[in-house]
Parts: C-alpha cells; sequence; structure tokens
C-alpha cells in the first residue's frame, strides 16, 4: 500500500531527528578521529623508514662481509705467490709473481677501504635510526592518549549510537529510495546536515528565510512535498507558536475606613 504524503513527511522527519542526534554524538567527538588517523598514518610513515634503514645496514653489514671473504682470499692468494716467488727460474717469471702480489695487496687495501666507509655509514645510519625509533615513541604515546581519548567518548554514548543506528535502518525502511536519495543529497550539502525541517515562527527552520502564508497553509495541509524555495530542505510542518497565558493582575483590596 502507497504511503500518503503526510506519511512520508512523518517518516522523513523521524529520519532527519535520529540523523540530527547521531550527528551530535560525532560532533562531541571533534576533529579526534581525524587526529588519531593522521598520528595512526605518521606513524606508519615512521615504519616504514625504521625498515628501510634496517634493510640498509643488513646489507652494509653483507657488503662488509663480502670484503672481509675478498681479504682473506687475497691473503690466501699472498702466501701461495710468496712460496711460488722462492721457486721461480727467470726474472720473468719473478717479475709476474711480483705483480700478482702487488694486485693482491691493492685488493686488500680497497676491501679495507670500504670496510671502513661501509661501517661509517652504519654508525650514521644507526644514530638516524635511533633518533626516529624516538620520534616514533612519542608519537605512540600522543596515538595512545588521542585513541584513549577517543575510546571513552565513544563508551559514552555507545550504547545510544547502537540504538540509534538500529531505529535509522528501522526509518529508512519506510521511505522509498528515490526519497532517500533525495534526502541524502540534501544531508550532504545542508552545512547543518539538516534536510527535513519545520516551519518556525513563519519562517524555514533551515535557512530562516520568511516562508509565505499561503505556502505555510499547504504545507500544513500535507497534501504535496514542499521544499524551502531558498535552501531546497523539505518542509515537514509548521510549528505552531504556544502563546504563553497572561496571569490576571491581582486588584488592589481598598480598605474603607
Amino acid at each position: 500500500m502507497e504511503s500518503t504524503v503526510a506519511q512520508r513527511l512523518e517518516a522523513l522527519h523521524n529520519l532527519q531527528k535520529i540523523d540530527s542526534r547521531l550527528d551530535s554524538i560525532i560532533k562531541v567527538r571533534g576533529a579526534l578521529p581525524e587526529e588519531v588517523q593522521d598520528l595512526e598514518d605518521e606513524i606508519a610513515g615512521y615504519e616504514t623508514r625504521v625498515e628501510k634503514f634496517n634493510t640498509d645496514i643488513l646489507s652494509l653489514e653483507d657488503e662488509i662481509k663480502k670484503h672481509k671473504e675478498n681479504i682473506k682470499e687475497s691473503e690466501k692468494l699472498i702466501k701461495k705467490y710468496q712460496e711460488q716467488q722462492m721457486n721461480v727460474r727467470n726474472n720473468r717469471e719473478y717479475d709476474a709473481i711480483t705483480k700478482e702480489l702487488e694486485l693482491q695487496d691493492l685488493e686488500i687495501q680497497v676491501s679495507k677501504k670500504k670496510i671502513g666507509e661501509a661501517q661509517t655509514r652504519i654508525e650514521t645510519k644507526n644514530r638516524d635510526l635511533d633518533e626516529l625509533k624516538e620520534v616514533v615513541k612519542d608519537r605512540r604515546k600522543d596515538l595512545d592518549n588521542k585513541q584513549g581519548e577517543l575510546q571513552n567518548i565513544v563508551n559514552e554514548s555507545e550504547t545510544e549510537e547502537a540504538k540509534l543506528k538500529i531505529d535509522r535502518e528501522k526509518a529508512l525502511k519506510k521511505i522509498e529510495e528515490r526519497l532517500a536519495k533525495s534526502y541524502s543529497k540534501i544531508r550532504v550539502n545542508a552545512k547543518n546536515g539538516l534536510a527535513v525541517v519545520l516551519v518556525k515562527r513563519g519562517a524555514c527552520g533551515g535557512c530562516f528565510n520568511v516562508v509565505p502564508p499561503q505556502r505555510q497553509a499547504d504545507i500544513r495541509e500535507k497534501k504535496k512535498l514542499i521544499v524551502c524555495e531558498h535552501c531546497g530542505r523539505i518542509l515537514a510542518g509548521v510549528e505552531d507558536e504556544v502563546e504563553e497565558e497572561v496571569a490576571p493582575k491581582k486588584k488592589r483590596s481598598t480598605k474603607t475606613s
């Protein structure tokens, strides 16, 4: 059975009240969720850098290991050539072995130099790594504090928020898809998240522009969906002003002499 305009307006207004309450709960959290996310992203970036430092240090240590192996190999060759040099038959063989000895000695010097350079780089990277780890430690403390603060706020409204989300799903089922999409679109564009409002004191409850009396009469009838001419919000009804009863003045009693 198709719902009437009045029923649609009531369903929309009810959905708006639920969403407004959810908005107020989220507003209490302020910028904390974004701050927590920013800190998590920042720490993730630092951890990537830490990982890169560790990878570089391991690579340099492997490089040192290879150079040390090269030195050992050159030392073996030097020992071998020195033994051969003792048994040379002519000057040509002696000169050839001497050149090989010089070459291996040069190889050892180059390897030692590269080991020294790699060790210096490791020391620099370890210093940078220690500094970075301190930064990560501080940022983790900040993150823990922010997460704790946010969790406390969430805990305070957790039960109510869960109930409101269930209520919202139920309310949404009472609204046709096309209308629900229009409602969501208006909400996104509305500064205060209000897509459905009442006319209060002759003005739109969203943008506060005056709603003409004839238009107010049409809104009261609820025969069609009417939107504010200025802001495009759905006008769900007209809130009647309640006039305060003026207490009658007490008459002053006059004494007769």
